[in-house]
């Protein structure tokens, strides 16, 4: 039997009796402290409770420790009791049964072991153990379940985070809540960016939103319900909270910020770019229920003059901050809507070919204030991917996408089917 285990498992020592050189019983071992090491944290002292008193013992003056049996160099007595450390992080109180945001599986999962590893002659925090086994030797079971699992031929994987890849999302330690490789979360799709988000605890919203690039948070939020978006941003200092807001579309920002208190929500308009915040701000004064409560005001529009490879410039120039380009308005001076031509009918015209010539006139509308069911009823019987908007002066103010208004008749078939969509690209 060796010494110290190569490979230990915290909770094979958590509660173990700890006895003396000459045999006698110490305590239990109550918990394992640790401190910064290249690469990996090592173990700088264990805490064994005596009755109600703890005594912080070095890792130096542990003569065994291992699954079977943890013993001192000498009689407690005659070792130094070390002080409490300021910023003192332990392994049972700080980090076990935290969280940790699983990137490659958009999940949050829970630290059920800790994995310790022999090295240099000491002992470091090698991995977390974040799956069922876990649980099960914390339990007792897992000898049981392996010797099962060899009958049916049937094993439990192990599923372990090595610690590189560990970072804490908070410098308060003491406050330990745990993500795998932050930097990925800006590059994750926003639907499993949002899943995380909505999974997090309260307390840690913040520092991982801080974490992660505006245009990232924006475009996971748009892919939640606004009452949990505005739940986020109400976490987030103003300022940041408003730079998120403008990379959302302005009907998506509307939704959330609607959710707000009034004053909250003008506090936030009022940091905004006044272009952004105008536009979310017009779309605020809309009903809920109505075309103008679920439209977006941004959208391609092009003169009936221009030609197809105009047209394409303005795809190119602003495309990228459209949610979507299903097809370009073809508007006159006065903001009066003309026609309407798809983005593949441009795509397939002569480039000199004038706008007027391939637009389909008088092209199906709805008013800002007729009801959703209107709306509904014109992107089911013509099949369109967007709806036009028109104010009571005919000026067009905005388009209500099919995706948007089938969402809101039904949420959760959609937005399956968008997911999977999207997922294929």
């Amino acid at each position: 039997m060796s010494q110290h285990a190569k490979d230990l498992f915290l909770s094979a020592v958590l509660d173990r009796s700890v006895i003396s050189r000459s045999g006698r019983e110490v305590g239990r071992l109550f918990d394992v402290a640790m401190s910064p090491g290249d690469p990996l944290p090592v173990v700088h002292h264990v805490l064994v409770k005596q009755g109600g008193r703890v005594l912080r013992v070095a890792y130096s003056d542990i003569a065994m420790f291992n699954d079977v049996i943890v013993s001192l160099h000498g009689e407690p007595e005659n070792l130094p009791d070390l002080p409490e450390a300021p910023n003192e992080v332990l392994m049972r109180r700080d980090i076990l049964d935290r969280q940790i945001v699983d990137v490659d599986g958009a999940r949050v999962v829970r630290v059920n072991d800790l994995k310790l590893a022999t090295a240099a002659g000491g002992l470091c925090l090698s991995a977390v153990d974040v799956g069922f086994r876990g649980i099960l030797r914390r339990l007792g079971y897992l000898k049981a379940w392996d010797f099962l699992g060899g009958v049916l031929h049937r094993q439990l994987a192990p599923k372990e985070i090595d610690w590189l890849l560990v970072q804490p999302l908070d410098s308060n330690l003491t406050q330990l809540t745990l993500t795998v490789t932050r930097d990925k979360l800006s590059d994750m799709h926003p639907a499993d960016l949002a899943n995380i988000l909505a999974q997090l605890p309260h307390g840690s919203v913040s520092s991982v939103l801080n974490s992660i690039d505006v245009e990232a948070a924006g475009e996971a939020m748009g892919e939640m319900e606004p009452e949990d978006s505005s739940r986020l941003l109400s976490q987030m200092e103003s300022a940041h909270a408003a730079d998120v807001l403008e990379e959302m579309p302005p009907d998506e920002a509307a939704d959330v910020l609607a959710e707000l208190p009034d004053e909250k929500a003008q506090e936030l308009l009022a940091q905004m770019d006044p272009e952004d915040a105008e536009k979310v701000q017009e779309l605020l004064e809309h009903e809920d229920d109505s075309a103008g409560g679920l439209m977006n005001n941004e959208f391609l529009f092009v003169t009936p003059e221009a030609t197809a490879e105009d047209a394409l410039t303005q795809v190119r120039l602003l495309g990228a901050e459209m949610d979507s380009i299903y097809y370009m308005y073809v508007l006159d001076r006065d903001e009066q809507l003309l026609g309407v031509v798809s983005l593949k009918r441009i795509l397939l015209s002569r480039g000199d070919e004038a706008i007027a010539g391939i637009m389909t006139r008088n092209p199906k509308t709805v008013h800002v204030d007729d009801p959703l069911e209107d709306v509904l009823e014109l992107v089911v019987q013509y099949k369109f991917a967007a709806v036009p908007v028109l104010e009571d002066d005919g000026k067009m103010a905005g388009i209500v996408t099919a995706d948007d208004i089938m969402e809101h008749f039904m949420p959760f078939a959609l937005r399956w089917k968008q997911y999977k969509a999207t997922r294929n690209f």
